[in-house]
């Protein structure tokens, strides 16, 4: 489902050009929960935002379904992020003003959809935060304001899950329920690419990459069983 093959990203520094990507390549399939495991500034969220048709590399491909993401025009990149890729930020990135509701349903705008209100509140309630739903991010806790965000992530349906340390703001209880939901989209034939410096992720996961100075340093299947075994339990 998607694919990176030798991508290479490098930034202009006061000291000279840092290279943030040095020839990393990786494969996540259906029914894939893959971590990026690796310490702050070792070049996940830069590899994240490569895989998700945000940040365009310097050099390698990036493909998903067969195709380089990099040599699709700006619209067709922008309609693929709409309906095909959802993100889930350390930060959240909810918008203040609005409710929880409005910011599930602010996952619509790019790819409107007849069932959008419908398909959010069903995902509130299946995170179970049904209940805030008039609120604003201000009035919920970390844990309700990072599964808001999964929400609107979600809402569109996309095959494709990118997260980038979702489970730094939490608490153990917190991170382990959203690791779970998350297991339960691959579960279900999605396709989760996670960067943490965490270890919490790892139970859950089907594929260990880890990461260091720009570079993947081998990739382990999970010693935990895997996201597809717990669904057939």
């Amino acid at each position: 489902m998607i694919e990176l093959r030798e991508i290479r990203k490098s930034y202009r520094g006061p000291g000279g050009p840092v290279r943030a990507l040095d020839g990393v390549s990786l494969r996540v399939g259906a029914d894939e929960f893959a971590v990026v495991h690796g310490p702050s500034g070792c070049g996940k969220t830069t590899l994240l935002l490569a895989a998700g048709a945000l940040l365009a590399p310097d050099g390698g491909g990036v493909f998903v379904d067969g195709r380089d993401l990099y040599r699709m025009s700006l619209e067709e990149r922008a309609h693929l992020r709409a309906t095909t890729i959802g993100f889930v930020f350390q930060q959240f990135h909810l918008i203040p003003y609005l409710t929880v509701l409005e910011n599930v349903l602010a996952g619509s705008l790019a790819s409107p959809s007849r069932n959008a209100l419908e398909r959010a509140e069903q995902l509130l309630d299946q995170f179970g935060i049904s209940s805030r739903s008039r609120h604003l991010p201000a009035d919920l806790s970390t844990g309700e304001r990072q599964r808001t965000a999964l929400a609107r992530a979600l809402l569109n349906q996309p095959r494709v899950l990118l997260a980038d340390e979702p489970t730094g703001n939490l608490d153990p209880d917190n991170a382990a329920a959203l690791l779970a939901y998350i297991a339960s989209f691959t579960a279900a034939g999605g396709v989760a690419l996670v960067a943490t410096h965490s270890d919490a992720a790892k139970a859950h996961a089907d594929q260990i990459m880890e990461m260091s100075e720009g570079r993947i340093f081998g990739a382990e299947a999970a010693g935990a069983e895997t996201a597809k075994e717990r669904a057939q339990e």
